[in-house]
């Protein structure tokens, strides 16, 4: 039985990133491999929408979290952590572990950041002393993205260093690091993008340059400096998942073809047709209206429903693979990624099997409704749209 991947990452890879893989090895130090490491960062120069160099570091999108902080700051550093969900927090704890002081501005789960708080914030006493402000662009353990565009806005001129966590939100909707003055943006290869996991790719701006140069933060295998350094003659510092590299350079390649718009409204349209089954199914959404994530929708356990035998039956029984919740949020919580290589058709299959699963659990579900709720989302012409409105 094949398995559709319904989590937040690892996703379903495309049949011809995952034949890339298998391409002969190369001189990790020679031309082959300069030459596929100046046409990654070239492709995902848009991606991030940006013109300042992307670095990529062999690792997960912790990897390249920690690189951010780890060079950017220096021990006692005064830094503002705006989590939505366990990432943002992990982000604040990778701060505190380099001797970081981290002030907390804190939000909800399942609420987008208040972009007036933040601005209120850094307006405080205490706003004008912060050197950096930790963001986070798509939080996959509440199925809540924030409007970073927004967020922008709200930061100004401010003088603190914005690094944005953007790991499960890179590539699913429109980015634009330049324009919204964000100084160092994190992603990975094994989410929106679809290709296996073990790539971070960190941008970094001309202005968080200037401050990695005076950062007196110990580091060795996680130091951007070297990167950089590195990328200029066409390596890397350390031997880099050369397999991972033709992976990713085959799945822009897929990114580019399909055009980046369809791509993002593609997202959307899933969420959207996601979010429709469960209202259909008198299920509740864990994510607030104007905070829903286009890459995992977060939808709340039924009283007396048993998360982890859902989620098992819908595994064993039906290939379908879901993810629960993490931390206080386990077993209140399911969470149905969007991203990789998964169909409409394998949208609807996935929410028919959750429909039988639930009728099986005791929950008295009129069979069909989630379905018929999808389909008709993937009936309607398809266009563009800002945001999710269920």
């Amino acid at each position: 039985m094949r398995n559709l991947l319904f989590i937040p990452g690892p996703v379903a890879v495309p049949e011809q990133v995952l034949a890339a893989m298998a391409r002969p090895m190369i001189n990790h130090r020679g031309p082959e491999f300069a030459r596929l490491l100046g046409s990654l960062e070239e492709r995902l120069k848009p991606v991030f929408g940006t013109t300042s160099e992307v670095l990529l570091l062999g690792g997960s999108g912790t990897s390249g979290l920690e690189a951010a902080i780890a060079c950017a700051f220096s021990p006692g550093d005064r830094v503002l952590a705006c989590p939505i969900g366990m990432f943002g927090r992990r982000f604040s704890n990778i701060a505190r572990t380099y001797g970081l002081e981290v002030d907390v501005l804190e939000t909800p789960f399942g609420e987008a950041q208040d972009p007036s708080a933040l601005a209120a914030r850094l307006r405080s006493r205490d706003g004008e002393n912060y050197r950096g402000i930790l963001l986070t662009q798509n939080e996959t353990s509440t199925g809540a993205q924030n409007d970073m565009q927004t967020l922008a806005r709200a930061i100004g001129d401010h003088p603190a260093l914005v690094l944005v966590d953007a790991v499960s939100g890179l590539a699913a909707s429109e980015f634009l690091m330049d324009a919204w003055r964000f100084d160092i943006v994190v992603a990975a290869s094994q989410k929106a993008l679809a290709a296996p996991p073990g790539l971070a790719m960190v941008a970094v701006s001309e202005r968080a340059w200037q401050r990695i140069e005076r950062s007196r933060s110990p580091r060795f295998y996680l130091d951007l400096t070297r990167a950089r350094r590195l990328a200029k003659t066409g390596e890397t510092p350390w031997t880099p998942p050369v397999s991972i590299a033709f992976a990713l350079h085959a799945a822009l390649e897929a990114y580019v073809d399909a055009g980046p718009a369809k791509v993002w409204a593609r997202h959307e349209r899933y969420a959207r047709a996601i979010h429709a089954a469960a209202h259909a199914m008198g299920l509740e959404l864990f994510s607030q209206p104007g905070a829903h994530s286009n890459t995992v929708v977060a939808i709340r356990v039924p009283p007396g429903v048993d998360a982890a035998s859902v989620t098992r039956r819908l595994r064993e029984q039906y290939g379908v693979v879901l993810s629960g919740g993490q931390e206080e949020l386990k077993g209140t919580i399911w969470r149905i990624g969007t991203m990789g290589d998964i169909s409409e058709v394998d949208v609807v299959g996935a929410l028919a099997a959750l429909e039988s699963v639930l009728r099986e659990c005791g929950c008295q579900r009129e069979i069909g409704t989630a379905t018929g709720a999808a389909q008709t989302v993937f009936a309607e012409p398809p266009g563009p749209r800002t945001a999710l409105a269920v």
